[in-house]
C-alpha cells in the first residue's frame, strides 16, 4: 500500500516559439552553474585568490561538464547516435525522425565527472596559481550543489525512472514516461500533446490509461535529497576542519560519497540500456565503483609530492 502516492505528469517547459522549448531540465542546469560560480567566488574571497581566475574556471567547467556528460551518456548508454544521428551527439536537437529541438537530454554523470577532472587538468596548465588538487578539492563542492538541481531536472522530465514499488509506501505514476507522446494522442485523440497527458491523468473517460501506469520509485529525488548532505558534508569539511589543507581530501571524500550513494540507488533504477540478469550490477554501478576506490586513495593513501602553495 502507497501512504504517500502521486502521478506524474508535469509541464516540462515552456514554448518560446515554433519547435522552440525553453526545458525546465536545461534551466536546472543554468541553476547549478550560477550557483556554483557563487560558491567559488566565495572561496576564492575567503582563500584571497584573484577573481580573474574564476569566469576561465567558470568557462572550462561549464563546457568540460556539458562535453564530457554528452559523450559519456552516447559511449556508455547510446552508441547508435554515433552512426545513426551524429550531429545530435553534440547540439540540442534531434534530427532522425524529423527536425525537434529537445535542449539538453541525454547526459550521464559518470561522462560529467571524468569531463571536469580533464577540463580542470587543462585548465591547470594554462591558469598555473593553485596545484590541481586544490582547484579540484573546491570544484567538487560545486558539482555537489549543482547535482540536487540536476536530479530534479530528471525528475521533471520522467526520465532515469526508479523500479515499480510494489509495497514501498512511496510510488509515483510517471504518465509522460508510459506514455510517450505519439501514443498520448492517439489514445485521447486529442492533438495537443499535454492535454492529451492531462486528459490521460484527470479525465474519467481515460482511467483506463492511468489505470496501466505503475507506481515507481521516485530515484531521482532519492538521488537529489542523497546529494544534499553529500554537499553539506563537503562544506563542513571545507569550512570547519583543516582538512581542506589536505591535498586531494575533498575530492577523494566527493568521489567515495557521490558514487556510492549512485552505487545504492542504482538498486531501484530501471536499467538504461542493455537487458541484464535481476542479481548483476548495471552499467551505473559498474562505472562507480572505480571512482569510490579513486576517492578511498586521494583520502587515505596519496601523498603530495610538494607542498600546496
Amino acid at each position: 500500500m502507497h501512504i504517500l502516492k502521486f502521478d506524474w505528469n508535469p509541464i516540462t517547459g515552456i514554448d518560446i516559439i515554433g519547435s522552440f522549448k525553453l526545458h525546465f531540465y536545461s534551466l536546472m542546469w543554468v541553476i547549478a552553474f550560477l550557483l556554483g560560480w557563487q560558491l567559488m567566488k566565495r572561496i576564492f574571497t575567503k582563500e584571497k585568490v584573484s577573481l580573474e581566475y574564476l569566469d576561465p574556471l567558470f568557462i572550462y567547467t561549464v563546457l568540460a561538464t556539458m562535453l564530457g556528460a554528452r559523450l559519456g551518456h552516447v559511449l556508455f548508454y547510446q552508441a547508435e547516435l554515433i552512426t545513426e544521428d551524429f550531429f545530435s551527439i553534440f547540439l540540442p536537437v534531434k534530427f532522425k525522425g524529423g527536425f525537434e529541438f529537445t535542449g539538453f537530454q541525454g547526459l550521464a554523470s559518470h561522462g560529467a565527472a571524468i569531463g571536469i577532472i580533464v577540463g580542470m587538468y587543462l585548465y591547470r596548465r594554462k591558469y598555473n596559481y593553485k596545484s590541481l588538487l586544490w582547484i579540484l578539492d573546491r570544484v567538487v563542492i560545486t558539482v555537489a550543489s549543482g547535482a540536487v538541481f540536476i536530479r530534479i531536472g530528471n525528475f521533471i522530465n520522467s526520465e532515469i525512472i526508479g523500479k515499480e514499488s510494489g509495497d514501498f509506501p512511496l510510488g509515483v505514476r510517471f504518465i509522460q514516461e508510459y506514455y510517450n507522446k505519439y501514443e498520448a494522442v492517439r489514445a485521447t485523440g486529442i492533438k495537443d500533446v499535454q492535454k492529451a497527458y492531462n486528459a490521460i491523468a484527470d479525465t474519467p473517460q481515460f482511467a483506463n490509461l492511468l489505470q496501466e501506469v505503475p507506481y515507481r520509485h521516485p530515484a531521482q529525488l532519492y538521488e537529489s535529497f542523497c546529494y544534499i548532505f553529500v554537499f553539506l558534508i563537503l562544506w563542513y569539511f571545507y569550512t570547519k576542519t583543516e582538512k581542506k589543507n589536505q591535498s586531494g581530501f575533498l575530492f577523494g571524500l566527493f568521489l567515495v560519497l557521490l558514487w556510492t550513494i549512485r552505487f545504492f540507488v542504482e538498486f531501484v533504477k530501471e536499467a538504461q540500456n542493455i537487458e541484464r540478469a535481476e542479481w548483476a550490477l548495471n552499467t551505473g554501478q559498474w562505472l562507480s565503483i572505480p571512482f569510490v576506490i579513486i576517492g578511498l586513495y586521494f583520502m587515505f593513501m596519496y601523498k603530495p609530492k610538494n607542498a600546496v602553495k
